[in-house]
């Protein structure tokens, strides 16, 4: 299976240029059944990524626009009444479909961002005493704005816990730039890509995936990483089962794209970042902006071998 993940990063490469580690790792996010959260500013290319990403993989897509006066039934759906039939009927909202692109999720307010809640963790939703399955397979693609920007409400630690992993796009480097400024919108030609990754492929690299081998040694240095977040006085609080268990998740899928069927530190190291980032808080750091020194204070100070 790795000819077709190959052939399916190159193609998103073509509307995403020079992202090519940021697309591996969107790839790991949803071969390791997850949901992603991008944070970065305006323009950079978060659509785009999700858009592409259902395009290679042939996913029912649907694009939701969050503002501050969204109700959570712009999410799930309404039941509205039938004088004909006498009788509610529900009529699903945008949440039913494959891949949802919640799109500036922070600019909500907490009360429609908890919508999701359901959704992301059982997939399925609630409404009027009834239960809906959302289609299968279901992933969420959030986007957000720097929190430091104006109109925005952070997501609570309960919410982003949801989220496998967060990525950064960032700027492109000088070469991707002249490529994109001589190529146009990279936008007009989504509407090109094609699926490459069919469904019975999908699930069966999200299988082989989770056979992926983890050796003791790796588990150890697993639990030493986690002890560190739980033990050092730097940290707010520590790395959760639930981050445990989706940093050992996406090291396997990450090890499975790189052509092995087995796990090495330097797999966990990767993606110590982005599955972790949005999980830590540094003591003194009331804003929740110092994830990064403490994922690096983890790399530097956590032995690899005991």
């Amino acid at each position: 299976m790795r000819e077709p993940i190959e052939s399916a990063i190159t193609e998103i490469s073509k509307v995403l240029y020079g992202k090519q580690e940021q697309v591996k790792l969107a790839l790991t996010c949803i071969f390791s059944q997850g949901h992603l959260l991008i944070e970065d500013l305006p323009g950079m290319g978060k659509t785009t990524l999700a858009h592409a990403l259902a395009k290679v993989l042939g996913l029912d897509y649907q694009r939701l626009q969050f503002t501050s006066d969204m109700l959570p039934a712009d999410i799930l759906g309404v039941s509205i009444f039938e004088p004909s039939n006498n009788c509610f009927r529900f009529h699903p909202g945008p949440v039913f479909t494959q891949l949802l692109l919640a799109d500036e999720v922070n600019r909500t307010t907490p009360k429609t961002q908890s919508a999701l809640l359901e959704a992301m963790e059982e997939a399925r939703v609630s409404i009027d005493g009834q239960t809906y399955p959302l289609p299968q397979p279901f992933f969420v693609i959030a986007t957000q704005n720097p929190v430091t920007q104006q109109g925005t409400f952070p997501l609570p630690e309960s919410q982003l816990d949801r989220f496998l992993m967060r990525i950064e796009l960032g700027y492109p480097d000088v070469l991707a730039e002249r490529e994109l400024l001589k190529g146009g919108d990279p936008r007009d030609r989504l509407r090109e890509l094609s699926p490459i990754i069919s469904d019975l492929e999908l699930k069966r690299i999200t299988a082989d995936c989770a056979a992926v081998k983890v050796s003791d040694s790796i588990l150890d240095y697993l639990q030493r990483l986690i002890a560190h977040s739980r033990q050092a006085p730097e940290f707010s609080f520590g790395i959760s089962p639930r981050g445990a268990l989706a940093l050992l998740s996406a090291s396997r899928s990450w090890a499975y794209i790189e052509g092995r069927d087995y796990v090495i530190p330097e797999d966990l190291q990767q993606l110590l970042g982005p599955i972790t980032g949005h999980r830590l808080r540094a003591a003194e750091d009331i804003g929740g902006f110092g994830a990064n020194a403490l994922v690096q204070q983890m790399l530097s100070q956590v032995d690899v071998v005991a």
